[in-house]
């Protein structure tokens, strides 16, 4: 097996990146990443395209996620490859004032990245809740 080092690296930049603009309400710096063609997918929510993403973004800081932030568990990272990888990642978002994301709040996220003009992107993007309800 190859060592993958530089491309474990290079895509937990590309995810840091993409927090830390989460967490100064920057639309678009936390799609700058993004595939022109993404998608994101969320419980009750499709989003198809960068711009799409960035947009309800920009209207999710001005709003209801304005002054949030999230945290970020990786849980694995696969390359199907030599230009294409999985990350999957416990996730949450930390609403203005919290210091911790409450268990009804966690999601598991799948990232797929693609290596394009050897950059790494992020072209898709999908959660669930960790927890059905009522568990």
């Amino acid at each position: 097996m190859s060592d993958r080092t530089d491309d474990e690296t290079a895509i937990q930049a590309v995810l840091d990146s993409s927090y830390k603009a989460w967490a100064a309400g920057d639309a678009d710096g936390m799609v700058a990443d993004y595939t022109a063609d993404a998608t994101a997918i969320m419980p009750g929510s499709l989003r198809a395209g960068r711009d799409v993403i960035r947009d309800n973004m920009a209207r999710s800081f001005a709003g209801p996620l304005k002054g949030s932030s999230t945290a970020n568990q990786q849980l694995s990272i696969r390359f199907l490859g030599p230009g294409a990888a999985i990350v999957v990642s416990e996730s949450g978002i930390l609403f203005a004032g919290q210091t911790e994301v409450p268990d009804t709040g966690k999601v598991y996220a799948t990232w797929v990245f693609e290596k394009r003009d050897g950059r790494w992107l992020i072209a898709a993007y999908h959660n669930s809740p960790a927890r059905a309800p009522g568990q």
